[in-house]
């Protein structure tokens, strides 16, 4: 007779971070809703375990906040911590393109073209899932070429506090000089020159930064007022 390996929970844990953490980044669960471990189990078909951990490590992600026998709600979207974590996603992009230029291969660089041309389309159609997905892909690219996994695991952690405000003040215009900033990046690459690739990712990361000083300073103008 047939068996099955018992499926690890560590898998199930990992799905259940994955699923809130993107539905949360999307906005399906915006800032200040509460969160229910047995609502979420249910929505997922999973055991309140898995679930209970995915949001003890989006808790030390910023994502979610909780009171011990009390309540989980998702965390108020603060541009200060935006703005910090955009600066480390920055410096670890730029550090990924300084490993990984010099290793890239014709079939890496042409993944990353393909990437933004579905980047490009996607923000033709005014799909930011889609958009924002073909740009991990980009810089994904990088990263998994530079082989650092602590990289890659620091870039995971940080990135969703930057998607959920670039999300909110995404733009065509924006998005289209992305396009050309990625062109930019790829020509770079695959041209070996790793000094410009580093320029031009710290350039498409800064602008990440200033979306987020944006929203600094309207606060700031907001509590004057």
């Amino acid at each position: 007779m047939a068996t099955l390996s018992p499926v690890r929970r560590t898998l199930l844990r990992d799905t259940a971070y994955e699923a809130i953490r993107d539905a949360i980044v999307r906005g399906d669960f915006p800032p200040g809703a509460m969160v229910s471990n047995v609502a979420m189990a249910e929505q997922l078909g999973l055991s309140r375990a898995p679930v209970r951990d995915a949001l003890a490590r989006l808790a030390g992600e910023g994502l979610v906040e909780t009171k011990p026998q009390s309540y989980t709600r998702v965390t108020q979207l603060v541009p200060k911590e935006v703005r910090d974590a955009a600066e480390v996603v920055r410096a670890l992009h730029e550090l990924a393109t300084r490993i990984a230029g010099p290793r890239l291969t014709a079939g890496q660089v042409e993944a990353m073209r393909a990437a933004n041309r579905r980047f490009a389309a996607a923000t033709r159609a005014g799909n930011i899932d889609a958009a924002l997905d073909a740009d991990d892909e980009l810089h994904g690219v990088l990263v998994t070429a530079s082989g650092n996994r602590a990289v890659a695991a620091s870039i995971e952690r940080y990135t969703p506090l930057i998607r959920r405000l670039e999300r909110r003040q995404f733009s065509s215009a924006r998005a289209r000089r992305s396009v050309r900033w990625h062109d930019d990046l790829i020509a770079a690459c695959a041209a070996g020159d790793v000094a410009r690739a580093i320029g031009v990712t710290g350039q498409i990361w800064q602008s990440l930064q200033a979306l987020a000083d944006d929203q600094i300073g309207r606060a700031s103008c907001r509590e004057r007022v």
